[in-house]
């Protein structure tokens, strides 16, 4: 479903900000504490996912105090839309994997099933480990099994919610806290 750009500045009358921005600020200033003392000494390659985390990325690497290597790759179940389908490879990683410890930032730890599958890849193209980091986390029960990401910057209710990377029907991705429509 797209909408228009007006329906998109609409949106924001029938929502509420429930993480602020300064408190999104210290998510990632403890991101990066935690991620620097486990990976500074291993050289490791980070990989954005996009789009959903260019922005939580372009924050936390900032906060990354030692040297890595960064690339990207994209892959999608949701394509726009509200509701997830079939993994969608639109760039594998743009970095060989092979025997380096890799860290994926990812905006948002909802069900997992993405993020999961897209581990198991960078796993089978010879990463000697996989790390991830999401800067948000949805409260549900519905999670993939066996699977858990390393770091997580904030817990969110299982509602609707966008900023900090994660879209309103492809907008709003730039709100620097995390909105929810109202229930």
């Amino acid at each position: 479903m797209s909408i228009t750009f007006e329906e998109a500045q609409d949106i924001i009358i029938k929502s509420e900000e429930i993480i602020s921005a300064s408190e999104i600020q210290n998510a990632y200033d403890a991101m990066g504490k935690a991620i620097t003392y486990d990976l500074e000494l291993s050289d490791p390659l980070v990989l954005v996912v996009m789009n959903g985390a260019l922005i939580p990325a372009g924050q936390l690497l900032t906060r990354l105090n030692f040297p890595f290597q960064i690339g990207y790759l994209h892959a999608t179940r949701y394509n726009g839309k509200t509701e997830g389908s079939q993994l969608e490879w639109v760039a594998k990683p743009s970095v060989d994997v092979k025997d380096r410890v890799v860290l994926l930032i990812e905006d948002i730890f909802d069900e997992g099933t993405t993020l999961k599958e897209i581990v198991n890849v960078v796993e089978n193209m010879g990463a000697q480990v996989v790390y991830t980091a999401a800067l948000v986390n949805k409260l549900h029960d519905r999670k993939a099994k066996d699977f858990k990401v390393n770091y997580i910057g904030v817990d969110v209710p299982d509602r609707y919610i966008f900023g900090c990377g994660m879209d309103y029907h492809e907008y709003w991705r730039n709100l620097p806290g995390i909105w929810a429509l109202k229930e």
